[in-house]
């Protein structure tokens, strides 16, 4: 089955949850109050060195408050226009499984628990933040909710993910994908284009890998150089190259093209907050990035998976 159209000739997330739930969903960004393996020396320190200082959940709700405070601050606006919408809890701010098994499933249950209108739960973590013992709380909360686990992935090159500071292997994200999608688990996984050094085939590459693992999704990223970030301290001292948005677009739609035509795509692009944006400064305007992947992908007649090469 695919959610493509005319207009989007490629799995298109809202087309998605309209079909499972019959309404429109909306994610809203929780922050639990978690680290990250990779600041706090566990697995590096310093994180991945274009993550910000909130743990890539800038858009994340305030970690000092409640978790209710934090659904209803986002939700009362969405309420009035949509009344009508389910929501889906999205713990998005650094890694999300790095805690106990009680602990995760108190604060999980919890953001279930919200609202009436919860339908599911989107868990943002890393691979080296997963064991036996969460992948067995992970199964037990997908037999009662539609979940998402969200896995950064970046780049499958080990020279870029040493440069970026990762601090794990492509043999351990993979380990960790196998066995979430063993377990049926929804496994949607986050891609950045533009990473230094990185060359178009580079970037391909990395899809036609994505495309090995049988995963429900994927989130495609534009690289974001941001103050207060390595990546960013390190631009400003001396500038590496930044992929113009047309070349952005332009690799967007092969990777589309390569794409498994199953795989659900829920971004093509992203955000960064205007007053943290150091370059490129084109990505400010997501939506119009948006248009011109679909208009091009239009002028070439073209849709996801129509160079998929099953392997």
């Amino acid at each position: 089955m695919t959610w493509m159209t005319k207009a989007k000739p490629y799995n298109v997330l809202n087309a998605y949850y309209r079909d499972i739930f019959g309404s429109k969903v909306f994610k809203v960004s929780l922050n639990g109050g978690f680290t990250c393996p990779n600041r706090d020396g566990t697995a590096g320190v310093g994180g991945c060195t274009f993550c910000s200082v909130e743990g890539s959940g800038d858009f994340a709700g305030d970690p000092q408050k409640p978790l209710a405070l934090q659904f209803d601050a986002v939700c009362g606006r969405m309420r009035q226009k949509w009344p009508d919408a389910k929501y889906i809890a999205y713990f998005q701010a650094n890694t999300n499984t790095y805690d106990s098994p009680a602990r995760l499933r108190q604060l999980y249950d919890e953001a279930l628990n919200l609202d009436d209108n919860i339908v599911g739960l989107a868990i943002a973590t890393r691979c080296d933040a997963l064991d036996a013992d969460i992948y067995d709380l992970l199964a037990e909360i997908n037999e009662r909710t539609h979940l998402q686990v969200e896995l950064g992935l970046q780049t499958i090159h080990p020279d870029t993910a040493e440069t970026i500071n990762r601090g794990h292997d492509l043999d351990c994200f993979t380990t960790a994908a196998r066995e979430l999608v063993r377990r049926n688990i929804n496994t949607v996984v986050h891609i950045i284009n533009g990473l230094p050094g990185e060359t178009k085939q580079d970037m391909l590459a990395t899809v036609d890998y994505i495309n090995s693992l049988h995963v429900q999704g994927i989130k495609i990223h534009m690289l974001h150089v941001m103050k207060h970030t390595a990546m960013g301290h390190a631009y400003l001292k001396k500038p590496f190259p930044i992929l113009s948005r047309d070349e952005y677009v332009d690799i967007v739609c092969d990777q589309i093209e390569r794409l498994d035509p199953s795989i659900i795509i829920h971004r093509l692009t992203g955000d960064a907050p205007d007053s943290l944006l150091l370059a490129p400064a084109w990505t400010r305007k997501k939506f119009v990035v948006m248009n011109e992947i679909d208009k091009m992908l239009r002028r070439r007649g073209t849709h996801q998976g129509i160079r998929f090469q099953q392997k």
